[in-house]
């Protein structure tokens, strides 16, 4: 990879390493420390990722319209400030809401401003520098979960020191390194005789965000059940939380370790991100048909092991199409949509979920799911119909 890919994908590790610190912690700091029920805990969780989204969608604008490095800037210092508010003011109910809902909003500003700026460093890397980031997230949520995990086991108030000094180290990062990359700043604005058919154009090719977008949506959804309704089915059967938690662990080194074999098997049958995206889908119902079968640790683990076989699929291959789709000075817009629609999967998929189980059972849930995936099917097969002169094809490497 070249140098900027290698300097965009250390960024996004230290970026997600810093907000994982707070994320697996927030719930117990609350109960346990500011003595908050769960449902609290939850609800400010939820402003946080709702930030997030905001800041997702705002950024990947501002990339288009003031460029990337000035994006990051703004991103690193709102969510920097917002991290050493935490350490100072975190025994605060009301400044603790303020100070998470800004870190969320800072910490999704940078996200789509630095898949845009992967895409358009290296333009002719296809797939590779979108799971490059992919990778680098996962990479960095490890970091992060391990990391606060241990600054937690001494004092709490050193989780939100340590976050605010990796935004630091983020900071000098972007100021010395990301600041000479190139992009975004290019949305042009004046008139010419091509105007109605380029906005006939654009209109086309968001269409065919959207279009894709949806199906995204029920995968992410699907996705969110695992720390949602999957991680208290566990408990109700009887499987202590270790095991759970190495779950992730499972799904975290695959992701690292398993890239040459996923690249391997895309090079050699998987011939476009359409099919690339078609092999995950059908991974996934997979693993969700599993889960319907099974109530014994063994069953979760291969459940497991499946699902992260079809999301190293499915998750770089978004977010390239995005970038594919994008008009001139409209890719960061377009990561900030599809940055957005990961999170609202999030927010989303515990509430469908709980439901779903309350009513019905976690089988029917399960069952519910796999046939769900049709819908990304079908927005699959349909997205780039407008869009015909453009063809979907993953590197060549």
């Amino acid at each position: 990879m070249p140098k900027a890919i290698w300097i965009l994908v250390i960024g996004m590790a230290i970026n997600i390493t810093g907000a994982s610190f707070i994320w697996p912690l927030n719930t117990i700091y609350m109960s346990q420390e500011l003595g908050q029920s769960l449902t609290v805990a939850g609800s400010v969780l939820t402003l946080n990722a709702m930030a997030g989204v905001t800041g997702n969608l705002i950024g990947g604008r501002l990339f288009d319209l003031i460029g990337g490095f000035r994006t990051i800037i703004a991103g690193v210092l709102i969510a920097m400030t917002a991290a050493f508010g935490l350490a100072v003011l975190h025994t605060s109910l009301t400044a603790y809401i303020i100070c998470l809902v800004f870190l969320g909003f800072g910490g999704g500003m940078m996200i789509p401003c630095m898949y845009a700026l992967a895409g358009s460093v290296w333009p002719e890397g296809g797939r590779r520098p979108f799971n490059a980031m992919y990778v680098s997230q996962n990479v960095g949520v490890a970091l992060g979960s391990a990391l606060g995990g241990l600054l937690a086991s001494f004092r709490f108030d050193f989780v939100f020191f340590g976050n605010g000094v990796l935004y630091v180290i983020f900071l000098m990062l972007a100021i010395i390194y990301i600041r000479q990359l190139q992009g975004g700043g290019q949305a042009a604005s004046a008139s010419n005789v091509f105007e109605q058919a380029e906005k006939l154009e654009h209109k086309r090719r968001f269409r065919a965000l959207a279009l894709l977008c949806a199906g995204f949506l029920i995968c992410w959804i699907a996705y969110a059940q695992w720390a949602s309704t999957i991680a208290a089915y566990t408990q109700d059967i009887g499987i202590a939380l270790p095991y759970y938690s190495l779950l992730w662990t499972i799904n975290g080194a695959m992701i690292i370790f398993c890239q040459p074999l996923i690249k391997f098997f895309i090079n050699r049958w998987v011939h476009s991100l359409k099919a690339q995206i078609y092999t995950g889908l059908l991974i996934f119902m997979g693993a969700f048909f599993l889960l319907s079968q099974t109530d014994v640790y063994t069953g979760f683990v291969a459940a497991m092991v499946i699902l992260t076989i079809g999301e190293m699929f499915v998750w770089p291959a978004v977010p390239t199409i995005a970038h594919q789709l994008a008009p001139e000075g409209k890719a960061g817009f377009y990561q900030g949509i599809v940055n957005s629609i990961a999170t609202g999967g999030r927010l989303i998929g515990p509430l469908f979920g709980g439901i779903m189980a309350d009513l019905f059972g976690m089988q029917v849930l399960f069952l519910v799911i796999t046939a769900l995936f049709i819908i990304p099917f079908v927005m699959t097969a349909v997205f780039d119909k407008g869009v015909p002169h453009i063809r979907f094809t993953r590197d060549n490497a």
